[in-house]
């Protein structure tokens, strides 16, 4: 019998002078998400986040501390999410999002379901980080 594997992503909470939260707009399911994704077996955690949202908003971001750690229930998934300021470059959509937005923290609830909005949402809260569990839509007890 084999035992089950999670998989580990990893996503930036990227946040602006202004309080704003930056969100993708998926190219292949048209939903709002933080950018990030899956962590290469050969990256370092750090790396990975600034490879996800370079990759996703053309943005080069600094990792500044770990703000949630998020399971999908449902899928096995376990991310990582880290508050991040910006370096360089330019957002602009790309292969993975067709938009890419500064949201304010209203609109990031508006836009995203419960399970994504969480992870941007707790980047602005001091007392990270912050841990939850989620069926990838809502956040589950």
């Amino acid at each position: 019998m084999s035992t089950p594997k999670h998989s580990v992503s990893v996503a930036g909470a990227v946040v602006d002078d202004q309080g704003r939260l930056l969100a993708i707009r998926r190219r292949d399911n048209g939903n709002w998400e933080p950018p990030g994704g899956v962590l290469e077996l050969d990256e370092t955690i750090e790396t990975g986040v600034v490879r996800e949202v370079l990759e996703e908003t053309g943005l080069t971001v600094r990792p500044e501390r770990l703000s949630g750690v998020y399971k999908n229930m449902e899928r096995g998934i376990v991310a990582l999410v880290f508050r991040c300021s910006v370096v360089e470059g330019a957002r602009s959509a790309t292969a993975e999002a067709v938009e890419v937005a500064w949201l304010a923290p209203e609109e990031v609830r508006d836009r995203m379901d419960e399970a994504y909005a969480v992870r941007l949402l707790d980047a602005l809260d001091p007392t990270g980080p912050l841990i939850r569990s989620h069926d990838g839509v809502r956040i589950v007890l």
